[in-house]
């Protein structure tokens, strides 16, 4: 998908609840042309976040399209609600791509290849319509093969979910890279794969074969590199996203975790009224599930601060993150991955595997 350009889907939730959208912008290599965000329009990307490029934020995609000169491959939907669902106000701008010859890729538990209107206009306009979120339909059980390949394994995993496991992974990736390790991103949600141009949507997959989704990756490359970095998913205490966490924790056979949270995070996201247990404990929960299976060990800690404002009182969180956990740990945007990299290195992984 390289130089693909395109438009982005983020009506009324750019940038803060725009996460497919950001990840995309921020790794991928699509050449973006417009933001969609009617709440937005007449801003820039780099008014609300500088670090990004810049590009319009406009009303619709006919404005984004006109915006554009016409250069646009493919409108992309940035947004990911819980649940997946499709918001209907999002049809006109889904219609209007289509009938100017634009692919549609869609990271939504609701498929559009399964939505007759939007089906039948691709056909007519010879487009199509990429649901990132459906399976391959040969997947099966995990036979233990994770084990085998010749390549480290090394998992992110979460204190909540929407914690930045993926940019975590792909931080990894880079920093392992310019060290000479010869490491790869393993997409496992929506967004990773809309950056990696493959992948198992592991939330989508029928539970038996979660882990067999995951193994079926870490196969297929697995003896190409000596670092491979799986993007976790949810969090084991997440009482609706756990079963996926505890299929990619089984399936990838990690040898090392590296745990994710968000600052000053205290309940689950969207189920306020659960509590997180404290950091140390999430240690002996990743590790005395995976253990069984595999064992392993947290080598790292990952902490996300976009919420902390000042960059002294983000290092004095980053500081107690790593002593709560007992690890080395970053924010893997504000300061880089390499102490998170230094985690792994010490642990043996990665070099010469």
């Amino acid at each position: 998908m390289s130089d693909e350009r395109i438009v982005i889907l983020a009506h009324e939730k750019f940038p803060d609840r725009a996460k497919t959208a950001l990840g995309v912008m921020r790794y991928g290599d699509q050449d973006l042309r417009a933001v969609l965000d009617r709440d937005r329009a007449g801003d820039r990307v780099r008014d609300h976040v500088p670090d990004l490029a810049d590009a319009p934020i406009v009303e619709s995609f006919a404005d984004a399209y006109a915006a554009a000169d016409g250069e646009v491959d493919a409108l992309y939907i940035g947004i990911a609600p819980i649940g997946g669902g499709f918001d209907e106000s999002w049809r006109g701008d889904v219609r209007a791509a289509i009938e100017a010859g634009c692919d549609v890729v869609s990271g939504l538990h609701y498929f559009l290849n399964e939505d007759a209107e939007l089906a039948a206009l691709a056909d007519e306009h010879g487009v199509d319509l990429v649901d990132v979120r459906e399976p391959d339909d040969d997947l099966t059980v995990a036979t233990g093969a994770s084990g085998d390949v010749d390549a480290d394994v090394v998992l992110t995993v979460g204190t909540d979910c929407s914690v930045g496991k993926m940019t975590a992974s792909l931080e990894i990736v880079a920093a392992a890279r310019e060290r000479g390790i010869d490491a790869a991103f393993v997409p496992t949600g929506q967004t990773g794969i809309m950056i990696a141009g493959w992948g198992n949507p592991i939330d989508r997959v029928v539970s038996d074969f979660t882990a067999g989704a995951v193994e079926d990756m870490l196969v297929e490359i697995g003896d190409n590199h000596d670092l491979l970095v799986v993007e976790g998913q949810g969090s084991i205490i997440h009482p609706a996203y756990s079963a996926v966490t505890c299929g990619i924790l089984h399936g990838s056979m990690a040898d090392g975790l590296v745990l994710c949270h968000a600052a000053g995070r205290e309940v689950v996201h969207g189920y306020e009224s659960f509590s997180l247990p404290p950091v140390s404990e999430y240690l002996d929960l990743y590790e005395g599930l995976a253990n069984p299976v595999h064992e392993t060990s947290v080598v790292a800690g990952a902490l996300n601060t976009k919420d902390v404002a000042d960059d002294a009182a983000a290092t004095e969180a980053v500081a107690a993150f790593a002593d709560d956990a007992g690890v080395p740990a970053a924010d893997p945007v504000r300061d880089g991955a390499d102490r998170i990299v230094d985690g792994i290195v010490a642990a043996g992984l990665g070099e010469d595997a």
